[in-house]
């Protein structure tokens, strides 16, 4: 076990179920007080529910699988960290936003362990568990945020003890777009089907194909890209589908063109939103953010502004429970706590209702 005496040190357990990943992690805050405070991963265990080729993750089936698997992720967990439940802080899960299905069946087995271990909960606000893990990882001090996943898609600057939201999808979530349309072109779901649509997006780009781009302000909508692309690729199916060179275009250009098309969107909404804050910086958080080509795009607009550009690898990017223990302990640092009677979820818990106390 770990020898706890010589730095004030403080351990919590994160538990994430949002959507189709079931993720346990353990994490330590050292250091005297909480801005002098370093963390440090001591295990980070992921499980993913995977569907059929074009068919997505319905919540009954992915709750299934969260509850099959808890305890042996959270065994896994706890022995790779090392630690012993006595020095465990507190016990921290996703409130959310999410799936309500899986949200629950999670948030029922953090009252289970909390209630048999005898340890606070917190609930966390998954947004802000990707947003902290990300300016832990990456040391990014005051950036604009791009936050793209399967479920969300946001533009977050920090202000005044909030993240602040400024730009947002007005209807699906780009991960979402690029999920969907996987299941249009029955692209496998394993190891993610918006990692497969990239690598297939890398074979293309004979023809850069004419899909709708809508920005309104910082905000942006995907439906009518997705349309269109399902429409193309239904035309492609019958080989009437041809590209601006008269070509018949493949599989590849439409992942190419749906890529650069979407990227390009979200590029100028945080572009807009740097403008607006006077930041150089961009943090790229969730799931979609470990896409190379968008943090290629994003890099190149940040380097024209004299800024940068930072993001995470799949360990972090992708939904996982050590962001959830990261972000759960710094708000427990601050005093925040969750009543068993409370420990609830929800689907929509937006990102700029959590009060950021551990932020100056």
């Amino acid at each position: 076990m770990m020898d706890l005496t010589k730095t004030p040190r403080r351990i919590a357990l994160g538990l994430e179920g949002s959507a189709n990943k079931l993720g346990i992690g353990v994490i330590l805050h050292s250091g005297p007080s909480l801005s002098s405070s370093s963390a440090t991963v001591l295990s980070n265990i992921r499980h993913t529910f995977v569907s059929p080729p074009g068919t997505g993750f319905l919540p009954k089936d992915t709750a299934a699988h969260h509850r099959s698997f808890f305890v042996r992720i959270a065994k896994q967990a706890l022995a790779a960290a090392d630690v012993s439940i006595s020095e465990m802080d507190c016990i921290c899960y996703t409130k959310g936003p999410g799936m309500g299905a899986p949200l629950t069946s999670v948030a029922v087995a953090a009252r289970t362990l909390a209630l048999l271990w005898d340890k606070p909960l917190v609930g966390v606000n998954h947004c802000v568990g990707h947003i902290e893990m990300g300016r832990a990882i990456t040391g990014a001090s005051h950036p604009v945020v791009l936050y793209v996943s399967g479920g969300n898609t946001q533009v977050i600057a920090y202000a005044e003890q909030r993240y602040r939201i400024f730009g947002e999808a007005l209807d699906i979530a780009v991960g979402n777009c690029l999920d969907r349309f996987a299941r249009t072109l029955k692209i496998p779901n394993d190891p993610a089907p918006g990692y497969n649509i990239e690598q297939l997006a890398k074979q293309g780009g004979r023809v850069l194909l004419d899909l709708p781009y809508t920005v309104k302000g910082m905000d942006c909508s995907f439906s009518g890209i997705l349309t269109r692309a399902d429409e193309l690729a239904a035309m492609m199916e019958k080989g009437t589908g041809k590209g601006p060179d008269g070509e018949p275009f493949t599989p590849a250009d439409l992942c190419f063109s749906l890529q650069e098309t979407i990227f390009a969107m979200l590029v100028e909404i945080t572009e807009r939103a740097m403008a607006h804050v006077g930041s150089n910086q961009v943090l790229i958080v969730g799931g979609v953010g470990c896409n190379e080509r968008l943090q290629e795009m994003m890099g190149a607009m940040a380097k024209d502004r004299g800024g940068s550009v930072y993001a995470t690898d799949e360990r972090f990017c992708i939904d996982n429970g050590i962001m959830i223990a990261h972000a759960g302990l710094l708000a427990y640092e601050t005093g925040f706590r969750t009543p068993i009677e409370e420990s609830t979820c929800t689907q929509r818990f937006r990102t700029d209702e959590v009060l950021v106390k551990w932020r100056k």
